[in-house]
């Protein structure tokens, strides 16, 4: 059976946040997203500090689905270089590990 893994990925507003959901979702790349209510990001990009109100997206998949979910994501996502942070869990509850084994994976 698979491992999970989750991804991160901050985006400019929720429409464009649920879109990139459903799109993944009906690739079977990911078995859930999570959109996190508005927040304010303070970051460097280019040199430049600057501020932006954002909403957070967190995504559940297969450790065997996490590249190709990060890879669309990346070409889904609104912003021309979106920060998008994918990782291995290391622990997780049984019927979680279940319910993401029932993504395909693709070969």
């Amino acid at each position: 059976m698979s491992g999970a893994a989750l991804i991160w990925c901050p985006f400019p507003d929720e429409d464009a946040a649920l879109a990139a959901i459903h799109v993944l979702l009906d690739e079977r790349l990911i078995a859930c997203g999570n959109v996190l209510p508005a927040m304010t990001s303070i970051f460097v990009w280019n040199g430049v500090k600057d501020t932006a109100r954002e909403v957070g997206v967190l995504l559940k998949t297969g450790t065997g689905l996490l590249q190709t979910a990060i890879r669309r994501l990346t070409e889904l996502h609104p912003y021309q270089d979106p920060a998008v942070l994918g990782w291995h869990c290391d622990a997780a509850a049984p019927a979680t590990l279940a319910w993401l084994a029932e993504i395909p994976e693709k070969s």
